[in-house]
């Protein structure tokens, strides 16, 4: 994408104590002004269509999954593969549908997160633990964004790991109860049956009385010294959470105004199916969640506009792909996205930043203290390798 959609955001902060029921306003700190530099860029030579799923927390090394042959690649900073498996075959070991892209747990596991369970592999492929679904599932779906993966974090000197929690709760979305009993995150001690967490709290989107779609609340999340930080998709509050192996406790709330951002609507409950799953590439949402040394990073993503997106769709439906193609590229292009930018310590908002140039406006992975961005691939040119930029944030 060549051409951004500049956006000037201005944020009204409130934080709420919740252990001790006290209120308190937060003083929005002075903008400033960053931009993406270069630092390094590195090129995976793999035929296929790779996706940077994880970085791992020192930087050296990344993991890419390839949807078209299910092979999981664990390459060197540089790029050079050292390692790749495959489990779509129908064994003990394989994870199924996958419903998070594959994550580093530890230094030297990968964690995947499929429809037959959550299984930790060594770097080799060899399964080193399956921990089954606390529910069976009715059916599920998931989106695949760069750099979004299965996370983990460190709580005691132990590492756990923090999948989407998938579990029915013998519900639906056209149910009440679906929305007080829901849970956007599994706890899991490797040793230990998942634990959920992280419910709609009061004063929620989510709690209006609509009915949603998973791609509506999907969360995006980072956890770090003992503070998880999460945005229940299209939601846009950030919520941040004591978080122990006990579980999580609420700290505080922030009320994000993002300008042209399209809070789903929702629709009427009577027209959810149980069973049903639905996702929808185009909902406004945060996307994901970085943390860069002194800085909380929100990948947000503002949504299509809803018209124009229906008619994209009609015309596609009608037979002319090529014109529908053509207008669904003019809508992503004319969507605003960016990252929001927080100071950690205090939580103040102090500037936003624009996707760098040849990158699509997609979401991104970190790791390092760096983010790692996939090139747009050239659609004029065949290309044999898939190029990722290494960058810092920067003030101008």
């Amino acid at each position: 994408m060549k051409k951004l959609l500049l956006i000037a955001c201005s944020f009204c902060l409130i934080a709420i104590l919740s252990f001790c029921s006290e209120k308190r306003e937060q003083v929005v700190q002075e903008k400033k002004s960053y931009e993406w530099t270069l630092v390094d860029s590195l090129d995976l030579e793999f035929l296929g269509n790779p996706m940077l799923t994880d970085v791992r927390r020192d930087g050296g090394k990344l993991i890419f999954f390839d949807p078209p042959s299910s092979e999981i690649l664990i390459t060197d900073s540089r790029g050079k593969i050292e390692y790749s498996f495959s489990k779509n075959e129908d064994t003990p070991d394989a994870y199924g549908f996958m419903l998070e892209s594959p994550g580093f747990y530890g230094k030297d596991k990968i964690a995947v997160y499929g429809m037959n369970g959550l299984f930790i592999y060594d770097l080799d492929g060899t399964m080193q633990k399956k921990i089954p679904h606390p529910e069976s599932l009715n059916g599920a779906a998931s989106m695949n964004y760069i750099g979004k993966s299965t996370e983990s974090v460190e709580l005691d000197g132990h590492d756990y790991l923090l999948p989407k929690s998938v579990r029915p709760r013998n519900s639906f979305p056209g149910k009440q109860e679906f929305y007080d009993n829901y849970r956007a995150l599994e706890l899991v001690n490797i040793d230990e049956p998942m634990r959920e967490i992280i419910p709609f709290e009061k004063g929620s989107h989510f709690l209006n009385g609509k009915g949603y779609i998973q791609s509506d609340y999907s969360p995006a999340l980072e956890a770090q010294d003992g503070k998880l930080y999460i945005v229940h998709g299209g939601d846009p509050q950030l919520y941040v959470y004591q978080l122990s192996s006990e579980g999580a406790k609420l700290d505080t709330t922030i009320q994000m105004d993002i300008p042209s951002f399209l809070t789903p609507e929702g629709k009427d409950r009577a027209e959810f199916q149980e069973g049903h799953v639905e996702v929808r590439g185009g909902s406004a949402s945060i996307r994901n969640i970085h943390i860069l040394g002194d800085l909380l990073l929100l990948d947000f993503y503002s949504g299509q506009d809803p018209l124009k997106a229906q008619e994209a769709r009609a015309v596609w439906q009608s037979g002319k792909e090529e014109e529908g193609r053509a207008m669904y590229q003019k809508i992503e292009e004319n969507t605003p996205k960016g990252t929001l930018i927080y100071n950690i310590n205090g939580l103040s908002h102090i500037g936003i930043v624009h996707p760098p140039a040849q990158t699509g406006g997609r979401t991104y992975a970190s790791g390092g203290g760096f983010t790692w961005f996939q090139k747009l691939p050239d659609p004029d040119v065949e290309e044999d390798f898939l190029r990722v930029y290494k960058m810092k944030l920067a003030e101008k």
